[in-house]
């Protein structure tokens, strides 16, 4: 194979990388693995995407470079055989409450051009098609009438203001016309009849009549009714001499004199305000009364207090007018209010006879919102509501009213992707209306073909894109990217296989060849060995983590990597090092968490027990229900009680045993914090002891530096030119901002008489500088500062540097330096529930070890844990498992079965259960649970 096919990497030194020199094929899909902190992102993002990336903007005009970010070039001898570069990573940026699945994937931009296209307009009123008229369609409905009958061919008089209906006769006399049909009478005016008395609305001027000839209608009338619509002003009548029957037509788009719009693309869009809600102005809510909080608990009756502002003695007389009004419309009061019908839920809101309603109650206290006690209830039960107008569709009501096969393209936006597929797989359309929409529809079963295929079939295409998980974005922009069909195109991306259950790996790994196929170079940065398995090349990096790494291992196919005595995954791979599956004691008095009625999106109204002190894994195939149990019902409904204000809470009957614990925390993927002033060291509190020490030294103590003087986030010992940011932002008025290293401090932050402190000959820059693993040979004798040191390294992160700004730390990272401050302060904050939403995100095998110590070391110190998680080798490890589906979206929401390993193993209805078996036989544990 000539050089030109493949990608050569000469001296790539960025990061921990030291100095490697790779080649491999063009047109591949290269997957590179290797421990966390081994320089795989370094080499494939930081070196290979950046450069692919800097080559295509340095190639675009000097004026399309201005809106662009200026990129570094990484540090690399050469890169040769690069193409454009696109990045398809696992974290959602999208913070625009307007983006959705639809219109992230083009997928909305087609079904706004198929609905204008072949949609039908639907009456408000008598529900009939709303047509505009035309001669074929009049010409139509002539040829169907009756052969003998006779007919008057005109038009309805047009009403000008200020013109009298004399005036009106006279103008259309001198214009030729003299025949009318007035009050079912035919009057000629050129036999000078007497003009009858009769308003304009009586009035039809009559162009033509005839009598219909079998197939001779359109040679016969077509100018006739040509020149009736125009004089008609698009408006014509056919009138029946024998019945007096009138047949109206028109060229508008009109039905029970109420006009609609004709459709077109942008009447559907929610971003434009031609088709948006102009309520809510196409965000689909606004601030509004939230029935949530007006009804905090639906098992509750109306009677028992159910509607919460009528509890108290002032307004009670509202809850009273209830219960003595409801018996007339059939409301029932001693039912819980959730087993209301919406019909009955709107008469409790809108009001009825003597009583006005929950929404004309909070209308009356508006008028006294300037007292403060009033505006304080007022702004206790307001929250961001569904929009009203919309029903938070986002779009026009006559938008809506646009249909195809009897749906609008909301009902089509609400549909899960996969019957969504099925509705455009199986659409019945005329051989005109399939002519017309054959090309937009091949684009849109295409990409939700993609959707499906990637697992992704239990999402809504209206579903918001800030709300989606960072697995979801990023098979969301693998499918994008296939529904593009670009070729020699360099796609890198960052661990796929995240929220992924094992059983839709084979669709994911069908995707990525796919793309692959059409001519592109794929790279994966990936742990999962069912996608290495698939790789037509693995390159492993390593061989540790940190300074330690940053070393080319492994270059090859899987067979090889199997062999590979240097490899740390090969010998995971190959099962001679496995993660020993812990020996729990049993326990079976323990406390509990009992769920009762969970009802939130999917969730079929199941009831479930999480012990406590206990390893709880949830699991379950992809957008089956578990971020909903845990998240907004778990988290939710036990925070509130114990006194928190969550972000949301889901819908439940019950929770009973969450006074057992005294705090309840998630430890997530978001960034430890917001600026890169943050770093790990001085998120778990050790910084405050590093700064004492130095404090102490005797120059800082001669020069009377307190610990401050040591923060680069105070003024004091940082240097204020940068205000202790390192970098200097230039302004480059039409160009992009420059960032410079600052020339006082050259990038430490610190003044020079800071640094001039040192402690066992190093500066506290030369402190921050160092790794985890340094620095615990380095304060080895200080117990204090080690204390924070070590939990760093017992959560796998003995590589990342203590001052490591917060935003270059990935999200599995940023999660393990929040473990680590929760094991510094174990024993402070009394029985906490941790929830850890897939802690395994970018871990290594090896990283998976170390995390299931950190693990242990919570339930060794009576902690609870609940886990989310796909990975088959935390979910062996598990003490209780709770697995949810049997599918997702409508067909999830159960508990399929809950138990041990063995239980999940050994029931047939688990998908997780099967595909546990599978991997426990590959490494030969399968006996220890049978």
């Amino acid at each position: 194979m000539s050089k030109d096919k493949y990608i050569v990497i000469k001296g790539a030194k960025e990061h921990n990388l030291k100095n490697v020199s790779l080649e491999f094929p063009r047109n591949q899909l290269v997957v590179f693995t290797g421990v966390s902190g081994s320089g795989k992102s370094s080499l494939v993002f930081d070196t290979i995407y950046a450069e692919g990336q800097r080559r295509y903007v340095e190639s675009l005009s000097s004026y399309a470079r201005q809106f662009l970010e200026r990129i570094n070039k990484p540090d690399v001898e050469s890169i040769t055989g690069i193409s454009p570069a696109v990045a398809i990573e696992q974290k959602n940026s999208t913070r625009n409450p307007r983006s959705t699945v639809g219109t992230t994937t083009e997928i909305y931009d087609y079904l706004r051009l198929l609905y204008a296209r072949i949609g039908k307009t639907i009456c408000f009123v008598c529900g009939n098609e709303v047509i505009k008229d035309s001669v074929k369609t009049v010409s139509d409905w002539i040829e169907n009438q009756p052969i003998s009958d006779k007919y008057l061919l005109g038009f309805p008089l047009v009403n000008h203001e200020n013109r009298s209906i004399a005036e009106e006769f006279d103008l259309l006399k001198k214009r030729g016309f003299y025949r009318f049909f007035i009050k079912e009478n035919f009057y000629d005016f050129s036999e000078n009849e007497k003009m009858p008395n009769c308003e304009k609305g009586d009035v039809y001027v009559v162009v033509d009549r005839f009598k219909i000839k079998k197939d001779k209608v359109r040679e016969q009338l077509a100018d006739s009714i040509e020149v009736t619509f125009k004089e008609g002003e698009g408006r014509l009548v056919v009138v029946n001499i024998s019945t007096n029957s009138i047949k109206r037509f028109n060229k508008f788009y009109e039905c029970c004199n109420i006009k609609y719009e004709e459709p077109e693309p942008r009447f559907f869009s929610f971003n434009n305000p031609f088709g948006a809600c102009p309520v809510c102005q196409g965000f689909g809510t606004v601030l509004g009364y939230d029935p949530n909080l007006i009804i905090p608990n639906p098992h509750l009756s109306i009677s028992a207090g159910a509607i919460a502002p009528w509890r108290t003695p002032k307004f009670r007389h509202n809850l009273e007018l209830l219960l003595l009004s409801a018996p007339k419309v059939n409301l029932p009061t001693t039912v819980p209010f959730s087993y209301l019908t919406q019909e009955q839920v709107d008469l409790v809101f809108n009001g009825f006879g003597k009583y006005h309603g929950i929404n004309s109650f909070f209308k009356s206290l508006e008028k006294d919102s300037y007292k403060l006690h009033i505006k304080i209830l007022i702004n206790k039960y307001q929250g961001v509501t569904r929009c009203s107008a919309c029903k938070g569709s986002r779009l026009r009501r006559e938008a809506l009213q646009v249909k195809i096969n009897d749906n609008s393209i909301y009902q089509v936006v609400s549909m899960p992707i996969e019957k969504a597929l099925s509705f455009f797989t199986e659409l019945n359309l005329t051989e005109f209306e399939h002519s017309i929409a054959e090309r937009i529809l091949k684009e849109i079963i295409k990409r939700l073909t993609f959707l499906n295929d990637v697992g992704l079939g239990y999402l809504t295409l209206d579903r918001l894109s800030n709300t989606l998980s960072g697995g979801e974005s990023q098979r969301i922009n693998l499918a994008t990217s296939l529904g593009s069909a670009l070729m020699g195109t360099l796609y890198v991306l960052d661990e796929p296989s995240i929220g992924l259950h094992p059983r839709d790996n084979e669709k994911l790994i069908k995707i990525i060849k796919s793309l692959k196929n059409l001519g592109n170079t794929v790279l994966v940065v990936e742990h999962d060995s069912a996608i290495m398995k698939q790789a037509d090349l693995i390159i492993d990096m390593g061989p540790k983590a940190g300074s330690q790494g940053g070393e080319l291992i492994h270059i090859g196919d899987y067979p090889s990597l199997l062999k590979n005595e240097r490899s740390l995954t090969g010998k995971y791979l190959a099962g001679t090092i496995s993660i020993p599956i812990p020996k729990y004691e049993p326990r079976p008095n323990s406390w509990q968490i009992n769920i009762k009625g969970a009802t939130e999106n999917n969730l079929k109204n199941f009831d479930v027990d999480i012990p406590l002190n206990h390893f709880v894994v949830i699991t379950g195939v992809s957008g089956s229900g578990k971020s909903t149990l845990v998240h907004d019902i778990i988290y939710g409904g036990i925070l509130k009680e114990l006194g928190g204000n969550p972000p949301k809470i889901g819908k439940f009957e019950s929770i009973q045993g969450s006074h057992l614990l005294q705090n309840i925390e998630i430890v997530d993927q978001t960034p430890i914090g917001k600026s890169p002033r943050s770093n790990p060291i001085s998120y778990v509190k050790g910084f405050d002891e590093i700064r004492e020490l130095f404090a102490s030294t005797p120059l800082a103590r001669s020069r009377g530096y307190t610990p401050g003087y040591f923060s680069f986030n105070v003024p004091g010992g940082r240097c204020e030119t940068c205000n202790g940011e390192g970098s200097v932002k230039v302004e480059m008025q039409f160009l992009a901002d420059l960032y410079l290293v600052c020339d006082d401090c050259k990038g430490t932050r610190f003044k020079k008489e800071i640094r001039d402190v040192t402690y066992n000959n190093k500066s506290i820059v030369d402190v921050l500088n160092m790794t985890v693993d340094e620095a615990l040979r380095f304060f080895h004798l200080n117990n204090k500062i080690v204390k924070y040191l070590k939990v760093l390294y017992d959560v796998g992160l003995g590589y990342i540097k203590l001052g490591q700004p917060s935003n270059t730390l990935s999200g599995g990272e940023a999660q393990r330096i929040k473990l680590a401050a929760n094991l510094i302060n174990i024993n402070k904050a009394g029985h906490t529930l941790f929830i850890f939403d897939e802690p395994t995100t970018g871990l290594h095998f090896d990283d998976i070890n170390k995390l299931l110590k950190s693990f242990q070391m919570l339930i060794d110190n009576d902690q609870s844990i609940i886990i989310i998680e796909h990975n088959l080798d935390i979910i062996k490890c598990a003490e209780h498992i709770i697995d949810l589906g049997p599918d997702a979206g409508e067909k999830g929401g159960e508990v399929i079965c809950t138990g041990t390993v063995k239980d999940i193993i050994n029931n047939p209805n688990s998908y997780t259960g099967k595909f546990l078996k599978l991997h426990l036989e590959e490494e030969g544990t399968l006996s220890e649970f049978l």
